[in-house]
């Protein structure tokens, strides 16, 4: 019987309980207007620079995966934090908890994979720490990063900034990175491999950027997937959200595989994937850059905000019918990022 004092691992899937939990306990005790926006970084003003701060914690298991690894895995996750605030990343700190008896070979080869990720996005990693605790007491590897990036003059993009008739822009497929992680897990194996989309965005989201200076909001669609992220944007705006289920991009084999064991793909976890609010007159403008970028070759418009049913994520299905997206309420794949 579990208790309610107890931390479940719902608490870490980035869907209700996690909200639940910031708002019970993280926002009454660090109450201050930086935090209470609730953003991907916090945006902060120093001498006259608007700047981007993030931080996030990465416990993936396992540590390598089709696609990637925890440690390209942690450098793009915050490189992608700070994009979504319209950020240029600059720089990141790492932060290491190893667990004795972890091989000095699988270390090198996370170390490189943050390395070659770094330059990929452009950043310095800076400053870091290592701690190594006793077998048992962690498990192989955790990874924590954190980053500042410079946000240029005029970019003005937050949660809360989405307005009725923006178009809902996705950079690509949905659920490949979970169901990476699923399939490693239980060692299944398919004629067409599903690999993880682990990638910085910070190139792509200046790209957009270019086309439109008024993109009113990014979202990288990690734990919770894309539907918690709709749902947190809605409820933070103030605005109804329609999607469209034929429109919604997923790569046949993750289909068959969500399909097979039950999964939704609008909940399964993301990380080199965003989504765009634009301004409907713009909207075609910032998908045609996309598509010019190897991450947002499949993009496309999967729906509108809207002024009726505010606070709601609305799917119309591919029979016409509706039905309510909530927010992600347990956790479908712990320790997936």
């Amino acid at each position: 019987m579990v208790k309610k004092d107890q931390i479940l691992m719902d608490h870490g899937g980035g869907g209700k309980l996690s909200n639940d939990l910031i708002a019970e306990m993280m926002l009454p005790a660090f109450d201050n207007p930086v935090l209470s926006h609730l953003e991907d970084g916090a945006m902060l003003e120093i001498g006259g620079s608007r700047l981007a701060f993030s931080t996030d914690t990465y416990v993936v298991d396992p540590v390598f995966f089709p696609g990637g690894n925890i440690g390209d895995l942690a450098v793009n996750g915050t490189v992608n934090d700070l994009a979504m605030c319209g950020a240029a990343p600059l720089y990141l700190s790492v932060g290491l908890i190893l667990e004795a008896g972890f091989a000095r070979s699988d270390l090198q080869e996370i170390i490189t994979a943050m390395a070659r990720a770094a330059k990929l996005a452009g950043v310095k990693i800076v400053t870091g720490d290592t701690k190594v605790v006793p077998k048992g007491a962690a498990d192989k590897i955790f990874i924590n990063t954190s980053g500042i990036g410079l946000i240029q003059n005029g970019v003005r993009i937050s949660a809360a900034n989405a307005r009725p008739g923006d178009h809902i822009l996705i950079s690509g497929t949905l659920a490949d990175h979970g169901m990476a992680i699923l399939s490693k897990r239980e060692g299944l194996a398919f004629d067409t491999p599903i690999k993880s989309d682990t990638a910085p965005l910070n190139h792509l989201t200046a790209r957009m950027l270019t086309a439109c200076r008024d993109i009113h909001c990014f979202r990288d669609p990690t734990r919770g997937g894309v539907a918690t992220s709709l749902n947190e944007i809605a409820r933070m705006s103030g605005v109804g959200v329609r999607i469209f289920e034929d429109r919604l991009p997923v790569r046949p084999p993750v289909a068959g595989l969500c399909e097979l064991l039950g999964f939704d793909p609008l909940y399964v976890a993301n990380e080199g994937k965003l989504l765009a609010f634009v301004p409907p007159d713009h909207s075609e403008a910032v998908l045609s850059v996309m598509r010019q970028d190897p991450l947002g070759a499949d993009a496309c418009i999967i729906g509108e905000a809207v002024a009726s049913h505010p606070d709601r994520v609305v799917m119309e299905t591919v029979i016409g019918g509706e039905r309510i997206v909530d927010m992600l309420t347990g956790e479908q794949l712990p320790r997936i990022c």
